[in-house]
């Protein structure tokens, strides 16, 4: 079949989970989530930057939770209904905590944006794209480069 004959169904998508902070919305590939859970409440760590709001035990293995909104440079919220999305990077479990879980977005390569040069003012680094969804902009995060980061190796500390 000739690409120009090709249906929709045919094109290559990839699947993203979406989740608000804020008013934002925020995407991440569905590949790296292991699990939804609602939040509880978590062990705190002594001297742990504001950004790890503590562990929690999942079924044995001790799970580190970043609060995603602070981690961003957003203020604190801690609100009813708070979810903490499990993730599985390199081999690693951690949790992240976002304000809401809204659903799996598939998009075909082409409906991805490159995030805008924002030179100084924004860190950029863990932005993959952007996507117009009608009159929503969806923000894609390379969640696992985020989670990775030098700055997060505390995280690792923190679950050993």
């Amino acid at each position: 079949m000739s690409v120009a004959t090709r249906n929709d169904s045919q094109v290559a998508r990839d699947e993203f989970l979406s989740f608000r902070l804020g008013d934002e919305e925020y995407a991440i590939d569905i590949l790296k989530v292991q699990e939804i859970r609602a939040h509880e409440s978590v062990t705190r760590i002594a001297n742990a930057p504001a950004y790890l709001k503590g562990v929690i035990n999942l079924r044995g293995t001790i799970v580190p939770i970043v609060d995603l909104r602070v981690k961003l440079g957003m203020a604190a919220r801690a609100g009813a209904g708070a979810v903490v999305i499990i993730l599985s990077i390199e081999g690693r479990v951690m949790g992240i905590l976002v304000d809401a879980v809204s659903d799996v977005i598939a998009l075909a390569r082409d409906e991805i944006r490159p995030a805008p040069e924002f030179g100084s003012v924004l860190d950029a680094r863990f932005i993959s794209g952007l996507a117009p969804l009608g009159e929503r902009m969806l923000i894609l995060v390379d969640i696992a480069r985020l989670m990775t980061s030098g700055e997060l190796a505390v995280v690792e500390k923190a679950a050993a």
